[in-house]
């Protein structure tokens, strides 16, 4: 029998005559029966005392614990696959800087490292330890075990998981290591047809729900997949929306800064700007976008497509720029770690995404008081309310983006009104201190149930 951990769960998948609860619980259990066997002291007997081969349902703790005076200083682990440019590893940055440092210690593991990872260089500045965990494949059978070590060096208290790779080794981790997990969940599901994306998440949701104690969705459409689609109990998932650090925001000067990145970028001072700020991959839609340009600048000539970002998506969407003839309009700032200067420089904000739990750059943007012509997908009608702090379109149509940016360059008034909505909103709802605040509450909630 194949004993890497996606051989074993194809034999599984290929085994007849049992559910597909079954075979998920089995194949997770043999899957981490043949990483942690042959290199670790967590064996079969020592899995059994950890409660791994009979799995117990930890009781949800009370709704009614309240945090109180700390006894002493937890070590939040938190785990995650890469601290590159993408929305979740952007948000730890903030998550850290506001977390109550008299109450919990934290300390960053990264699994998936990559070359660059300019939010390293930021989390280290606020005296976060980080530390590389190298995971290349999730059948490395040496992951788990490198893993197991770490959280015991550092003396964890609580395993905080987000993305994939992290997801997966980090829950079993932390029931193997008796530990409370939570894993912030960023995605929306989609129908993947890739045997090995269909693999590797099939093992995900199954470690979420039988191995981690909280889920947390970031928006109500997130959370109602989880419950139907992935089967999670109700008091598993939990509604937490992503937060972002309003200080940048409010400390800038933005005139100083929209003319300085005009001039640095080559666009007139007097142009009308739509700004987009996103990883480019083909879901986030931009194409859409740049094939609306022609019929915008038919009515509107002085107008620019600012895109923020780089990735696999780049010489792809240079392609279409030059075949709709706007190339000499859109123009590729690539990867930045100035997000509020940049946005300072924009006057619409863009987001023609095909599929999005809940963005974090539409609340940068609303903290940047522009409004927004967003895709009606996932969580955005969370965050943009239709006709007061911007619009929505049908995801995938170039016609309707170019409508809903044209009544918008057209109307300075209306840019202002909905700009001020959505700075409104913004810190309202997605002030980052209140989601550490609730994250805080819930790792005590924890703490407290398993008795630490």
């Amino acid at each position: 029998m194949p004993t890497d951990g996606l051989s074993v769960l194809a034999c599984s998948l290929r085994a007849g005559g049992c559910s597909p609860v079954v075979w998920k619980r089995q194949c997770v259990r043999t899957w981490i029966l043949a990483i942690t066997t042959p290199t670790t002291e967590c064996g079969i007997f020592s899995l059994k005392r950890c409660s791994i081969g009979h799995r117990r349902r930890l009781p949800m703790p009370p709704d009614d614990v309240h945090p109180g005076p700390p006894e002493r200083r937890y070590t939040v682990v938190y785990l995650i696959d890469g601290l590159g440019m993408g929305g979740a590893e952007r948000l730890m940055v903030p998550l850290l800087r506001h977390l109550d440092r008299e109450r919990f210690v934290p300390h960053v593991g990264v699994l998936q490292v990559r070359a660059d990872n300019p939010m390293e260089r930021e989390i280290r500045s606020l005296g976060v330890p980080v530390t590389r965990l190298p995971v290349e494949r999730l059948r490395d059978l040496t992951a788990l075990p490198r893993l197991l070590r770490f959280l015991r060096g550092v003396e964890a208290d609580v395993v905080h998981t987000q993305l994939e790779f992290a997801n997966i080794l980090g829950n079993l981790a932390a029931r193997i290591l008796r530990l409370p997990s939570v894993c912030t969940a960023h995605v929306l599901l989609t129908e993947e047809r890739r045997l090995k994306t269909r693999l590797h998440e099939a093992v995900e949701w199954a470690v979420l729900r039988f191995f981690c104690d909280q889920v947390i969705a970031v928006s109500d459409e997130a959370r109602r997949q989880y419950l139907e689609r992935k089967r999670l109990a109700p008091e598993k998932v939990t509604t937490l929306y992503n937060g972002i650090d309003l200080v940048p925001f409010t400390d800038l000067d933005r005139s100083d800064a929209r003319r300085a990145v005009r001039r640095e970028l080559g666009i007139p001072l007097e142009a009308r700007v739509l700004i987009t700020v996103a990883v480019l991959r083909p879901p986030k839609g931009i194409r859409f976008m740049i094939r609306a340009l022609p019929d915008v600048l038919r009515r509107v000539e002085d107008a620019f497509y600012l895109i923020v970002g780089d990735g696999p998506d780049r010489e792809a969407l240079v392609e279409v720029a030059d075949e709709a003839g706007v190339r000499e309009r859109v123009v590729f700032a690539g990867m930045r770690d100035d997000v509020p200067r940049l946005l300072a420089a924009g006057d619409v904000f863009v987001l023609p995404t095909l599929s999005e739990a809940l963005p974090t750059v539409l609340a940068e943007a609303m903290a940047s008081r522009l409004p927004v012509v967003a895709s009606a997908v996932g969580g955005v009608p969370q965050m943009v309310d239709e006709g007061v702090n911007g619009l929505l379109v049908p995801p995938g149509d170039s016609q309707a983006l170019a409508r809903a940016c044209l009544s918008l360059l057209t109307d300075p008034a209306r840019r202002a009104e909905m700009g001020q909505a959505g700075w409104e909103i913004v810190q309202r709802k997605f002030d980052v201190r209140r989601q550490v605040r609730a994250l805080e509450e819930l790792y005590i909630r924890f703490l407290r149930a398993y008795g630490r």
